[in-house]
């Protein structure tokens, strides 16, 4: 994981902690930062910016994986676009996340003041200058407020 600039890292804290807070307030599941690192099914390794899996799913790991990348998708995923980063690339991060078990996830570009949103077998909605998103039935009432990341 490469260090960010000052703007990325702040958005990326903003984001963190409010599904953190919403996941300590909820605990419906286990929420990671984008040290956490994912073998997904078709073996590649990725850390999302932010993530989420179910409590049912953290809790049939075993100790051990745990411990190392987690075998499997997380259920949500953030990925926030710096101005590093290349969009077609992350884009298609994100639909490798989708390929390997993804519920719901979100491509956030402040660039160009848009989220997209990526779910199983359908489109990918673009949402222009969003101010909130909502978890959906992944996250049940977790709304990411967008003001200070976008």
């Amino acid at each position: 994981m490469s260090p960010t600039g000052g703007e990325t890292g702040n958005r990326n804290l903003d984001l963190l902690g409010q599904l953190w807070l919403w996941n300590r307030q909820n605990n419906l599941g286990k929420a990671f930062d984008s040290s956490t690192g994912f073998k997904l099914p078709n073996g590649s390794t990725r850390s999302p910016d932010a993530s989420w899996i179910k409590l049912e799913r953290w809790d049939i790991l075993t100790p051990q994986q745990r411990k190392k990348y987690l075998p499997l998708c997380p259920d949500f995923a953030i990925e926030l676009v710096s101005e590093s980063d290349d969009l077609a690339d992350t884009q298609a991060k994100m639909r490798e996340y989708i390929q390997n078990g993804l519920r719901l996830g979100w491509l956030i570009n402040p660039q160009d003041k848009q989220v997209e949103i990526y779910r199983p077998n359908r489109d990918v909605e673009v949402l222009n200058s969003p101010i909130s998103l909502s978890g959906e039935d992944v996250l049940p009432g977790f709304i990411l407020d967008l003001r200070n990341i976008l």
